[in-house]
């Protein structure tokens, strides 16, 4: 399975690569930052490499560093609607996050010295590969570039000031975003991919994404209608049921904890918590 990757080279600089083993092939024009969402409209397979590195000698960064957009699906599990006492409405709830609260693959999650219930969401995130807007569903897959794992951590504290999501959504270092891009024909059944979340090896959610109530074609028909997509935007799918914030007791993470969320063959994401200094 070929996979790509956002990384910083050992001089520092911004670039994107193919990765295979314990080899970094970089994409990137050298001598200066390059940009995988820059590449996505285009065939990542015919990409020649311009240097190659170890793997211990790159440090990841989120998948898509600099997204234009990042759309995120709430409440698209039954599971999750029932756990929070809502209304299964018509349409997705629709909200965003800020790039600059991600992190990589293997970085710390930061718990802010706001919150006591910083809380887990394992998803799938899907990325843009072609623009468009007004996409039709029949045509909706094409647009993809690729899948990944995201965890959409939450500072639910935040988040239930008010009906809005925002503000327990991009507080710095809360979600994180990687490790990799994997290609849709690498994943021929996404449906009967699991996301699952590990909270310190404990399973705490685990379903298929044939769960989801709108699947990634019509959720990506629904987001081009209001807002024109353009490669390398990223849209998160919603999270299963089990959140910690719905457990009794709740269950929230904590400096020391380690969170895991994997989705079947696309990859797994994993970080540990630290509080925020």
């Amino acid at each position: 399975m070929t996979q790509y990757i956002s990384f910083r080279r050992p001089d520092g600089t911004p670039s994107f690569g193919r990765i295979v083993g314990d080899t970094v092939h970089d994409l990137g024009a050298q001598g200066a930052p390059a940009w995988l969402k820059d590449v996505l409209d285009g065939d990542l397979s015919a990409l020649t490499p311009t240097a190659s590195h170890a793997r211990a000698d790159v440090s990841l960064l989120p998948l898509v560093p600099n997204p234009d957009k990042i759309l995120c699906v709430g409440l698209n599990y039954a599971t999750h609607v029932k756990e929070t006492g809502r209304e299964q409405k018509e349409f997705p709830a629709i909200f965003t996050r800020y790039a600059d609260s991600l992190i990589a693959d293997g970085e710390p999650l930061v718990r802010p010295k706001e919150s006591v219930r910083f809380d887990y969401e394992g998803e799938l995130a899907v990325v843009i590969g072609k623009g468009g807007r007004r996409i039709p569903r029949e045509k909706a897959l094409e647009h993809i570039a690729g899948y990944s794992v995201f965890n959409d951590g939450s500072v639910r504290d935040w988040q239930r000031h008010n009906i809005q999501f925002t503000p327990g959504k991009t507080f710095p270092g809360t979600g994180a975003f990687g490790p990799a891009l994997v290609t849709p024909d690498a994943v021929p059944d996404l449906a009967s991919q699991r996301v699952q979340t590990r909270l310190n090896g404990e399973v705490v959610q685990d379903q298929p994404i044939s769960d989801m109530i709108w699947d990634v074609a019509f959720v990506i028909e629904y987001c081009s209608t209001f807002t024109p997509l353009a490669p390398g935007d990223v849209i998160v799918t919603g999270t299963p049921g089990g959140v910690g914030d719905k457990r009794t007791p709740p269950l929230y993470m904590k400096a020391g904890d380690v969170c895991e969320v994997s989705v079947g063959v696309i990859g797994k994401l994993t970080n540990p918590v630290i509080d925020e200094g």
